[in-house]
């Protein structure tokens, strides 16, 4: 029997996040002679810097070699981002050696076969609702949340909410 996944939440310091699928819709727009436009959730957005005020570790893997998705989490304070990423595995393996991580503090949100070791590589392993049925087959919590529409704050909020760190005192200020 599968340990429910809410308690595996409980350990986790580091969250990982797959971009597009996960923080966007995978939608992309091609205009002739400018990068590839993406659209991203401000809730998201905010999740993401409430965790790192609280000390949790965010970091990307992306396949993607866009600066301009590498800019919006540089302004957001996210600092371990791995760009063109085309074997997400070996990025699991730099950040868990550079972090000197264990394998139950690890959360990854990835949606396609692309994740698929580094999902295996998690403690807690997480994809939007509209992840491959692949990747949703071997992950622990499938988001109620589609990419790009909020699964990333579902995840980080249920987990701080586990470990009592959601709604406190400084919380609602930017």
């Amino acid at each position: 029997m599968k340990q429910n996944y809410k308690e595996l939440l409980n350990h986790v310091t580091t969250f990982v996040f797959d971009v597009d699928g996960v923080m966007t819709d995978g939608s992309v727009t091609l205009v002739p002679g400018q990068q590839p436009y993406r659209t991203f959730h401000s809730k998201d957005g905010y999740a993401l810097q409430l965790a790192m005020r609280k000390n949790y570790r965010i970091a990307i893997i992306t396949g993607g070699r866009s600066e301009a998705v590498k800019e919006r989490f540089n302004a957001l304070g996210v600092n371990d981002i791995w760009m063109g990423s085309s074997d997400k595995k070996d990025a699991m393996d730099e950040l868990f050696m550079m972090y000197d991580l264990k394998r139950e503090e690890v959360l990854y949100m990835g949606d396609d076969i692309p994740d698929y070791e580094a999902l295996q590589m998690a403690g807690v392993a997480c994809t939007p609702s509209d992840g491959a049925p692949e990747v949703k087959a071997i992950c622990d919590y499938v988001s109620q949340k589609p990419g790009g529409k909020g699964c990333v704050r579902d995840i980080i909020e249920q987990t701080l909410k586990v470990q009592d760190n959601w709604m406190k005192e400084g919380d609602h200020t930017w």
